[in-house]
């Protein structure tokens, strides 16, 4: 796999596909960095080599030019982030993103305008990526959040670059960590799933389930494995659909010797509203009209235990309904038990939006070993999928 290190930049224009997808508010100042920072390990090897680069990214979902989702909102943060000033080109193809890419000097960064302004771009349009092409000398993908789609910029592009594409630093690092998960990581492996529906992980339950040694279930999707075992759910989310679905799973789960743990306990409400009234009830006999928000305590000590016993920790989807706070304690606890074994030398990788932003939210951020910059692209990863942005650079 070819990255960075295989490339001198000195006197090259490194064309990077960086994911600046970054959320704006309503002044269009950035109000999360996270993915700028995560581009700038690759950004300043490049400018230190001796050479430039040239940045193109996505920002939202605008439908042809829309002033409200111009890159040019974000250039003062760039420049903040990475310490050097940033050109900014009004277009990223045409005779001004010509011009401002040749007249581009070692050391200085040119940032284009929004990819998405084209539709050419999600089409995966050839002719719209070989304009692109002609920018630079050395093609860098550093965007994984965007690697599960087959668009002009992260995956077409690449084929004009034959023997100079690379990955940048974060995409190498994110594709490094999930093999950690499923090919490398020294046993037992863990893995970690919560959410809300069973639909919406069963693909990665059926791919892990040969790569790891314990499957902790959580989150909303817990009571349709517990009603499917006769267990009382009150008026917990269910889809009642999927219960002999997950009956297969347990099943599945057992030939292969993988140990499920679900939740023995749960933090009940009567309403879905932080200020309902509680209670703490076993899992099996949730009474009549009140609902499984959170774990409860013995479950908070049962999964404790198993990612105490891990080496290798999977964690995607919260425990419980965390952006209530009186919902949050068993995410919360989750957060601190990961962190824990990671001090003690377990590999930890964190994945999806929600788990991401309780990692973010409840400070477990720099205690973990590594969180995924990509939500979509993490779970196609994990589903066993090959990514058309990484085959790209692979091919």
């Amino acid at each position: 796999m070819k990255t960075l290190n295989d490339f001198n930049f000195e006197n090259k224009k490194a064309l990077i596909r960086v994911d600046f997808n970054v959320p704006l508010n309503d002044e269009f100042k950035v109000t999360d960095a996270t993915r700028i920072l995560s581009a700038k390990p690759t950004i300043i090897k490049i400018l230190e080599d001796g050479g430039s680069c040239i940045l193109m990214s996505h920002l939202g979902r605008p439908k042809g030019v829309d002033e409200a989702f111009s890159l040019k909102h974000i250039v003062d943060k760039v420049e903040d982030i990475l310490g050097v000033e940033v050109i900014f080109a009004s277009n990223c193809i045409g005779e001004e993103a010509t011009n401002a890419a040749n007249n581009l000097e070692a050391g200085q960064i040119l940032l284009l305008e929004n990819l998405r302004f084209h539709e050419e771009e999600t089409a995966g349009d050839v002719d719209f990526a070989k304009q692109l092409s002609t920018l630079g000398d050395i093609y860098v993908n550093d965007a994984f959040g965007t690697a599960h789609r087959a668009h002009a910029s992260t995956t077409i592009v690449a084929q004009f670059f034959p023997d100079n594409k690379c990955f940048g630093y974060l995409l190498a690092q994110e594709i490094e960590s999930i093999e950690k998960v499923m090919k490398t990581g020294e046993k037992p492996v863990c893995a970690i799933l919560g959410g809300a529906k069973v639909s919406s992980k069963i693909t990665i339950i059926d791919n892990i389930l040969d790569k790891i040694d314990h499957l902790i279930i959580g989150g909303g999707m817990t009571f349709t494995f517990i009603k499917a075992q006769g267990g009382k759910i009150g008026s917990s989310l269910v889809e009642d659909d999927k219960m002999q679905l997950a009956k297969e799973i347990l099943e599945k789960a057992k030939s292969k010797n993988v140990q499920v743990h679900l939740p023995v306990d749960a933090i009940i409400a009567d309403a879905f509203s932080n200020n309902a009234h509680t209670n703490t009830c076993d899992i099996n006999n949730i009474p009549d009209g009140w609902m499984g928000l959170d774990i409860g305590p013995n479950t908070e000590e049962l999964f404790a235990q198993v990612i105490k016993d891990s080496k290798t920790i999977l964690w995607n989807g919260p425990l419980g309904v965390f952006e209530f706070a009186n919902f949050a304690k068993g995410t919360i606890a989750l957060g601190y038990a990961i962190a824990e074994a990671t001090k003690e030398g377990a590999f930890s990788l964190v994945g999806g939006g929600d788990s991401v932003a309780a990692v973010k939210q409840f400070g477990f951020e720099d205690k973990v070993s590594y969180v995924s910059t990509g939500g979509g692209a993490m779970l196609e990863s994990l589903e066993g999928k090959t990514l058309p942005g990484i085959a790209a650079i692979l091919d």
